[in-house]
């Protein structure tokens, strides 16, 4: 049958000789216990025979090349298309794998926000973008009426005031008005700008709009702005917010991984949890006051702690008389910071990790710890910078933590050509 692969006398490895037809384009199993020849079927003579047609096809010099196998042992196949095989492979687990990066779909999802992601300045808010003199010109487009009054200045720094007039260059932009380059003998000054061209704002003026945007972002750096009436529109060559003047490095897929140096939060190395004290392990029974030992680790009146800390008490007024749990929570911050002459609980334990080379430091030390959400990444195992790339406002974090189901639908309304614009 044309629709079928057909075997006959299949004796290759376990097999025995016998005749099979298996049907084309659909899905067929092979099942049997151990030993059966399962394997022996399936890439031994199935895909043998397929991946032998098709180098066969290929010139004499070319197969040269080329791994074979063996042909199988068979009277004669029929019907066999070229084949491929996909091996079975057992993903590397560590203690961060999640089902995301077991099943790879943390690949996908990588790759998608490395291409297509929008980064947003951790500042003011802001799309960060590299813009080109074309790029400025269309957001003006967008940003200004037919009409209105415009003007390209630059920050610029270095040249003298003759430099900058041999160059043709002589107005100044500075809060809002422009003034000659005269006066100004030590170069602009903070919060002056060079003018390089005004005028109202009309679309068949782009050439000479993109050429004086084009000579103020090589005499800027890289930085121009727009002088609108409705306020300056700042723009920059490279991945910078000129608002904020903070600039951020190129996304990569490492960048959204917590399994890579690249992108794991640096504090809990993309675990997303941190190792510290724990208070309701410090203060197990906050009814009890200071003095009956509320603050179990120096519980006992013959402790150097327990002393000082009835010191420091005394010197900040707080009640040593009154149950743990209804001071007031400044209190209780300082007497787990503590201040310049009283290392605190957390100065304690700190002190105590430069002991942990010690057996009975580190048993005592698991008493009174636990995981805690790391207050860097909030959880989301990755670098910050990462959650400032986002899709429609959503960071990568977002669409994991949500269920598979709400990440599907939010993935499907996300129009192709959007990102394609945004690629």
């Amino acid at each position: 049958m044309d629709d079928s692969i057909i075997i006959k006398g299949a004796r290759h490895n376990n097999l025995k000789g016998f005749d099979l037809e298996i049907p084309l384009n659909r899905i067929t199993v092979i099942t049997g216990v151990s030993g059966a020849g399962k394997s022996s079927l399936a890439f031994d003579t199935l895909y043998a025979e397929g991946q032998r047609r098709y180098i066969e096809t290929f010139s004499p010099y070319a197969r040269q090349f080329m791994d074979r196998m063996d042909r199988p042992r068979a009277d004669r196949i029929a019907g066999i298309p070229p084949a491929l095989a996909i091996e079975q492979g057992d993903p590397v687990r560590t203690s961060r794998s999640t089902v995301g990066t077991v099943t790879e779909i943390n690949d996908f999802m990588k790759m998608l926000f490395a291409r297509t992601a929008e980064l947003h300045c951790s500042g003011c808010g802001r799309t960060v973008k590299r813009h080109s003199p074309q790029s400025i010109f269309q957001g003006l487009k967008n940003a200004c009426p037919e009409g209105d009054p415009i003007a390209v200045t630059a920050g610029v720094a270095g040249p003298t005031v003759a430099a900058l007039r041999s160059a043709g260059l002589d107005r100044v932009w500075k809060d809002g008005k422009v003034a000659d380059l005269e006066g100004f003998e030590g170069g602009p000054e903070k919060g002056c700008e060079i003018l390089f061209d005004r005028l109202p704002f009309r679309g068949a003026d782009r050439k000479r709009i993109v050429d004086s945007i084009e000579t103020a972002l090589r005499w800027g750096k890289g930085r121009v702005s727009i002088q609108t009436p409705a306020g300056p529109l700042r723009f920059s060559s490279s991945l910078e917010c000129p608002y904020c003047d903070i600039s951020f490095r190129e996304a990569t897929p490492n960048l959204f991984s917590f399994n890579s140096p690249a992108g794991a939060c640096p504090d809990c190395r993309g675990f997303g949890r941190t190792i510290d004290i724990d208070p309701e392990l410090v203060v197990p029974d906050p009814r009890k006051t200071i003095r009956e030992g509320a603050v179990k680790p120096w519980a006992g009146i013959a402790r150097e702690e327990f002393q000082d800390l009835m010191i420091f008490c005394d010197r900040k007024d707080i009640p040593v008389d009154v149950p743990f749990g209804e001071l007031p929570e400044e209190d209780k911050k300082a007497i787990f910071d503590g201040d310049s002459r009283f290392y605190g609980i957390r100065g304690f334990f700190q002190w105590l990790e430069t002991k942990r080379y010690k057996l009975h430091v580190r048993v005592f030390l698991a008493r009174y710890r636990g995981y805690h959400t790391c207050p860097n990444c909030g959880g989301s195992r990755l670098v910050p910078e990462a959650l400032l790339w986002r899709i429609r406002g959503k960071s990568i974090a977002d669409f994991y933590s949500v269920p598979i189901e709400k990440a599907y639908r939010c993935l499907k309304e996300i129009n192709p050509y959007e990102l394609d614009e945004a690629s």
